[in-house]
């Protein structure tokens, strides 16, 4: 990974994704956020990550269940930066209900964001990449990409069909000098998983601190939260030369959830 390179990373407004854009744009990487949010608070993260960074820093508010705006996202991209060397697919939302109960649209907006965007920006960053002769993709899974988890049918579906959609995309690009990879955190306290403790609460008949101690920390040995610098400087590290071997897998940070 070298200075002056682009990367663009869904979902960069807040949580893992800034974090991820924030660990590139001190890389010297130029950086495409993506995202909603108060529009003067994006401006002033834009801002701020540009001058402290000394890079390009670029945001696009194109709405991640829209392939037409996704499209035109990754146009303005590539026309900015000559091209996408670096694509962080990490947008999305969490509904949390017995299947049963699951409203139909949360299902569509969930498989609509969780996976289907990460095939748009892919299928629009390859071409560049192949021409390039060196592409990173990263994939942000979860640790539900590999088990799932009561009352979370929407995700732990989209999250398995980003790890198959992984290995796949690998496979095709392998003799392009492009990768492909997932990263499978396990419970990070960002606001997508604030946001799902009360509605957890309600489903399990619980408190939102008994969701935190024995839904969420219970299933990471290390009983502790993954931290979003962590999950960044796996994907840095993922996008360096070091990793040129590594593709087609996933890392899993999850303070050893998956092992037992």
């Amino acid at each position: 990974m070298q200075k002056g390179m682009s990367a663009v990373v869904t979902g960069s407004t807040s949580g893992i994704g800034h974090g991820i854009a924030e660990a590139f744009a001190k890389e010297g990487v130029n950086v495409v956020l993506n995202g909603f949010g108060d529009a003067k608070e994006i401006e002033k993260l834009r801002a701020d990550m540009a001058s402290k960074n000394g890079v390009k820093v670029l945001y696009d508010a194109a709405d991640m269940t829209k392939p037409d705006q996704i499209e035109a996202m990754m146009r303005s991209a590539a026309q900015a930066f000559g091209g996408v060397d670096i694509l962080v697919n990490n947008a999305g939302i969490q509904f949390v209900s017995p299947v049963e109960d699951f409203p139909v649209a949360k299902w569509d907006a969930i498989l609509a964001i969780n996976l289907s965007s990460s095939f748009h920006t892919t299928r629009l960053a390859v071409p560049y990449m192949k021409r390039k002769k060196w592409g990173r993709i990263v994939n942000v899974a979860s640790a539900h990409a590999m088990v799932a988890s009561p009352f979370k049918s929407a995700y732990v579906a989209a999250k398995h069909g980003v790890m198959g959609f992984t290995k796949t995309v690998a496979l095709e690009v392998a003799q392009h000098g492009v990768t492909c990879n997932a990263i499978c955190p396990g419970y990070v306290l960002t606001p997508l998983v604030e946001k799902q403790i009360p509605d957890t609460a309600k489903a399990r008949g619980i408190t939102e601190e008994q969701v935190k101690r024995d839904v969420l920390l219970a299933a990471q040995p290390t009983k502790q939260f993954v931290t979003v610098e962590q999950v960044a400087a796996t994907a840095v590290f993922l996008c360096s030369d070091a990793a040129a071997s590594i593709t087609g897998t996933n890392i899993m940070v999850d303070g050893g959830w998956t092992a037992e």
